[in-house]
């Protein structure tokens, strides 16, 4: 039996999304991004562009709906030089101030599509590019009319540029479409949608969803994923059943005998443990204590926090994490990023800092384990 070759992939460059895809996007495809204004669709198309053109590719963007000028303002926001990307503007006559742009007897539709089509088609042929986006497929929609005209043209350009072997990003608004327009979901490759969350307080949540990929798995679910100055970072799921690394049964110690004792000589490695209790009774104490004794250990130890700021952790934590502790030691992150983030932010940790031992005149309140601890170290 003859062995079938996989198909060949090429990065996205957008971090996050070839390991949710298993490996990429399929060369020679055509793919389509689906989100509101403001989810990060042209950025993360850009960032596609780059990648091709960090690989020696042949990059083309098509824009129907922002000028060239907005395109290189907003890469540069991202710091990114869009130098070595053709980039292609398609401006409507009928969007003209001028009069005589203007039609008064035919649809725009009737005039303009079959010219654009054209257009498009002869840059593609003269620039032979290996990977295009084309933003957006709301004008080729507008321009359509009719949905059945709008999907044969988009079912034309797919075969067209499938022919030619092109990868293609093309981007759309899924708020503009109506029932009969999203059967373009099912002509194309795969289909990628980035939306954005409203909380009733805080910032907004984005989530990035692969709704199908042909003949190709992919991690299923939502994703949280970031927007800030470098461009989108995606955080993949995280499936519990795909980290069961296995590790000796051990016991971690807290650094203090007697606490150890409660738990027949330390917490089993591996598992969770809630602390709870009301404010005052040193939760966040008993934390550190346990951050503090790994530390020690040359182990890396990582705490976030979601109440205190990170000043105030840090303050807290010195009298329990203030001796060197070889090359590694307790980080403490605060909580102002996304789900995803939180989940993968694991970093290395930072120098331990000088001692600082607690005013004495509040021993008095801390709870009667702890003032052995520090009775100890003394």
């Amino acid at each position: 039996m003859s062995v079938v070759a996989e198909p060949e992939r090429i990065p996205t460059g957008i971090p996050g999304l070839d390991e949710i895809l298993l490996g990429g996007l399929t060369v020679g495809q055509t793919y389509l991004i689906e989100g509101q204004p403001g989810t990060g669709k042209t950025t993360a198309s850009l960032q596609f562009l780059l990648e091709g053109k960090r690989r020696g590719e042949r990059c083309l963007f098509i824009s129907l709906s922002e000028s060239k000028a907005d395109l290189e303002l907003a890469a540069r926001s991202h710091g990114w030089s869009l130098e070595g990307v053709s980039i292609l503007e398609f401006v409507p006559q009928e969007a003209s101030l001028e009069d005589a742009e203007q039609y008064s007897v035919f649809h725009p539709g009737e005039v303009e599509l079959a010219g654009t089509i054209k257009k498009l088609v002869a840059e593609v042929e003269r620039i032979n590019p290996q990977r295009l986006v084309i933003d957006s497929l709301v004008e080729f929609r507008l321009l359509a009319r009719e949905p059945v005209h709008y999907r044969r043209q988009v079912l034309a350009l797919k075969h067209f540029f499938s022919g030619r072997h092109i990868t293609v990003l093309m981007l759309d608004d899924p708020a503009s479409a109506t029932s009969s327009d999203l059967q373009v979901e099912s002509m194309v490759h795969g289909v990628i949608r980035i939306s954005v969350l409203q909380r009733s307080y805080g910032s907004r949540r984005r989530h990035a969803e692969v709704i199908k990929v042909r003949s190709s798995a992919f991690r299923e679910g939502f994703h949280d994923y970031t927007i800030r100055r470098g461009g989108i970072e995606i955080y993949p799921r995280l499936v519990a059943a795909e980290h069961g690394d296995d590790f000796p049964p051990q016991q971690v110690s807290s650094g203090l005998s007697a606490l150890d004792a409660m738990f027949g000589g330390g917490i089993e490695r591996g598992s969770s443990t809630l602390i709870l209790g009301p404010s005052g009774v040193g939760k966040s104490s008993l934390t550190m204590l346990y951050a503090h004794a790994a530390a020690e250990r040359a182990e890396r130890t990582v705490v976030y926090t979601f109440d205190e700021t990170l000043r105030t952790s840090r303050l807290r934590a010195r009298p329990r994490n203030s001796r060197q502790c070889g090359r590694k030691s307790a980080s403490i992150h605060g909580a102002g990023r996304s789900g995803g983030a939180l989940a993968r932010g694991i970093h290395r940790p930072h120098p331990a800092r000088g001692r600082a031992e607690p005013d004495a005149r509040y021993r008095h309140r801390q709870p009667q384990w702890l003032q052995t601890f520090y009775a100890r170290r003394a």
